[in-house]
């Protein structure tokens, strides 16, 4: 199976630019062959008119009528001098009175001049092979009121066909030359107008995963392709932050792993070193349990990241009562804040469109990490209400320390943590955040965090239901 490649820019600009410079010149090679046709023409009727003038005015004043000797004379002296004229007068019955030479006329041209039509002049090819220009028209004789004469007069134009002939040869070869030449310069001057995007083609293929904190020289590049390298810059941009991401996502996965791996080998490696009593087998176990329980979430909730960052749309959405989902959450959360003598509150209602199983485990996710982060003695607030931009507001409050503000962007991040130096064990997969906010966007909504000295809140925006009945 043949590829084939579609022809490139430079070649089309200069196929365009060459075909309009030939349909150019060829309508211009055109128009000047043809005025410089009509200028010729117009100086055989000039001639041709003066001489039909002058048969006219001798055959009015002549006493005598053809074929008169002197009359004849008369007008051959009148054309004495005028190489290449033909003149010929005929009767009312077309017979030839009197001709200056052997010059046959066509018959055409005689019938629309006795029938006084009034007709451009005609040229045709006579016997001896010259191209002749001819008209006609109609003399009265001397005395007489109507017209007896049909007189026809011709230009032998040989030499204006020769110059034609070779003026459209030298015009036609001049457009052919210059049609190539405009497309040699328009393939130049396109190759030079295409320079900027060679220099992006060359800037960015030195761009690697190693280098992408380069960019385009925006500032460099006409007005035309900047949009393009700007829209490059931040193509960039978000691929250096994705890589970023994926580096230190890569990175904090391995030491998650390492932390429940090292537990298992060493409880095995130190259990194997010794016989043991079915007991401390039995310990031995129930905490290896423990770290395959942790390391069973943690695959779990990476998986159900993955497919939900992959697949952002909800297949069968439904009505979901936030405030009755949340009051659930408070009442499963009880035991906890009990211990950490917590008052939990929940005010207002909205009801949003959604999968109501996930929208449970991201409330539940974030109530988890409030109560968890909550001061001893303190509160977890979770107050629900609308806008009127068609937004429910669900805000998850706690009282405790302030979250440092250079710890709030990254605070979603797969496996961070604000202080690194806690004992991971004890804080979960940490996955939880991170899985709350890829369930508020595949709903299309939006989370955030602020944290000052008094408490830190989380806001989820979602869009509301349509229907809603449990809403106020």
């Amino acid at each position: 199976m043949t590829s084939t490649r579609s022809r490139s820019l430079t070649w089309r600009l200069t196929l365009l630019f060459a075909l309009a410079s030939a349909l150019v010149l060829f309508l211009l090679g055109i128009l000047i062959g043809r005025s410089v046709e009509e200028h010729f023409v117009e100086q055989d009727i000039e001639v041709l008119e003066g001489r039909m003038l002058i048969v006219r005015e001798a055959l009015e004043r002549a006493t005598g009528r053809l074929p008169d000797a002197a009359l004849a004379r008369q007008l051959g002296e009148a054309f004495a001098g005028y190489d290449g004229l033909s003149l010929s007068i005929a009767d009312r019955n077309g017979r030839v009175l009197y001709a200056s030479d052997r010059t046959v006329f066509p018959a055409a041209l005689w019938q629309s001049a006795a029938a006084g039509q009034r007709q451009r002049p005609l040229k045709w090819v006579a016997d001896d092979g010259t191209v002749r220009r001819a008209i006609a028209g109609t003399a009265a004789p001397g005395g007489d009121r109507l017209p007896g004469y049909t007189v026809a007069i011709a230009l032998d134009i040989a030499h204006h066909e020769h110059f034609m002939s070779a003026f459209r040869r030298t015009l036609w070869a001049f457009i052919g030359s210059a049609t190539m030449a405009m497309g040699l310069l328009g393939w130049f001057a396109v190759r030079r107008g295409l320079s900027p995007l060679q220099a992006i083609r060359r800037q960015a293929a030195e761009i690697t995963a190693n280098r992408l904190h380069s960019r385009l020289p925006a500032e460099a590049i006409p007005r035309e392709l900047a949009d393009l390298a700007g829209e490059l810059n931040e193509m960039l941009s978000r691929l250096e932050q994705s890589f970023e991401r994926l580096a230190n996502f890569s990175s904090d996965l391995a030491h998650e792993l390492r932390t429940p791996l090292c537990n298992l080998l060493t409880q095995t490696q130190v259990t194997l070193a010794r016989a043991r009593s079915a007991d401390e087998y039995r310990e031995v176990l129930a905490s290896n349990a423990e770290e395959f329980e942790r390391l069973s979430r943690m695959t779990s909730d990476m998986l159900f990241l993955a497919r939900t960052d992959h697949d952002r749309t909800i297949a069968h959405p439904e009505p979901v009562d936030l405030r009755a989902e949340a009051g659930e959450l408070l009442d499963y959360f009880g035991i906890v804040a009990e211990e950490k003598r917590l008052r939990l509150s929940l005010a207002g209602r909205g009801t949003v469109s959604g999968d109501r199983l996930m929208l449970r485990r991201a409330l539940g996710n974030l109530l988890s990490n409030a109560i968890r982060h909550a001061q001893v003695g303190g509160r977890v607030a979770v107050n629900i209400g609308g806008d009127a931009h068609g937004k429910v507001e669900v805000s998850i409050d706690n009282t405790g320390a302030a979250i440092p503000a250079e710890h709030l962007p990254r605070l979603f991040d797969r496996f961070y943590r604000v202080d690194g130096a806690r004992h991971r064990t004890s804080e979960g997969s940490g996955l939880g955040l991170a899985i709350a906010r890829s369930i508020v966007r595949a709903h299309g909504g939006e989370i955030s965090v602020s944290s000052d000295d008094r408490l830190t809140r989380f806001t989820v925006s979602l869009r509301e239901a349509t229907d809603s009945p449990g809403s106020a």
